[in-house]
């Protein structure tokens, strides 16, 4: 399929590059084109209707557990289905990854999200490198749009050179699927550096581990907030999988005491 975005250029690698290093994270519109975007809607679709059933519990979350058209999140896609093993692996986002990160990478996740209509919540402000455990803390985490997305159905929002500044303190939520947030967050600094981005179907987002952002919840009345994730690790940051494992066994005990999974 024809492409709109040419990373072989050197100057293109060069421009993102330091777009990255500097704010934390970059955005290609029309990452995918026109084209791409209804075959991989309609394999979305397929692998809804088919394999989700199938999956452990812990990796599908729903808004309302009883009910299925609230689908919000679904974790490790390249697992169960050859087409998104296909976007995930030696393609065009693991080379974007590798230009970033100036690394050859791990490909670690392929998510699907969703804000159904009017129901949706918001994503509190976290570093995904807070549940990576990683040293050091180089990954990134795509975000690519599979519809519009606007301010009214929770476009992705940014602090801006937040990625050079640290962890900062992090806390449970009540949120499903973003089980940690920020405890200080929404500090002048936090306020006056906030970015968002509005998206079209094939538009990509890509951030620094330690990138502060957030969402708001989807208050259109009629319309999803869609889009696929992909979270890749540079190849020198080491993961420690003792933590990484004892956490997510905790969260999984939790979530299903509070039958939300």
């Amino acid at each position: 399929m024809p492409r709109t975005i040419n990373l072989d250029n050197p100057d293109l690698q060069q421009t993102l590059r330091s777009k990255f290093r500097e704010d934390g994270y970059v955005f290609l519109p029309g990452f995918l084109n026109q084209e791409e975007i209804p075959t991989v809607r309609a394999k979305l679709n397929t692998f809804i209707e088919q394999r989700v059933t199938n999956m452990p519990p812990e990796q599908v979350y729903y808004e309302d557990k009883s009910d299925r058209r609230t689908l919000k999140q679904l974790q490790q896609l390249f697992a169960y289905d050859g087409f998104f093993r296909e976007m995930m692996f030696e393609s065009r986002f693991e080379r974007l990854a590798s230009i970033l990160l100036e690394d050859a990478v791990v490909g670690k996740n392929l998510q699907y999200f969703n804000k159904p209509p009017k129901i949706g919540k918001g994503t509190p402000a976290h570093q995904d490198g807070y549940y990576f455990m990683l040293n050091p803390q180089e990954a990134v985490t795509m975000w690519m749009a599979l519809e519009t997305v606007d301010e009214e159905n929770g476009c992705v929002r940014y602090i801006k050179g937040s990625h050079r500044k640290g962890m900062r303190s992090h806390a449970p939520t009540q949120t499903l699927g973003f089980s940690q947030g920020i405890t200080d967050f929404g500090t002048e600094e936090d306020l006056e550096n906030e970015v968002h981005f509005l998206a079209k179907a094939g538009d990509l987002l890509v951030h620094h581990a330690l990138t502060i952002h957030r969402a708001d919840g989807n208050r259109s009345k009629t319309r999803s907030r869609q889009a696929l994730g992909f979270i890749y690790y540079a190849a020198q940051a080491q993961e420690d999988l003792t933590a990484r494992k004892a956490y997510q066994r905790k969260l999984d005990e939790n979530l299903k005491q509070q039958a939300q999974i």
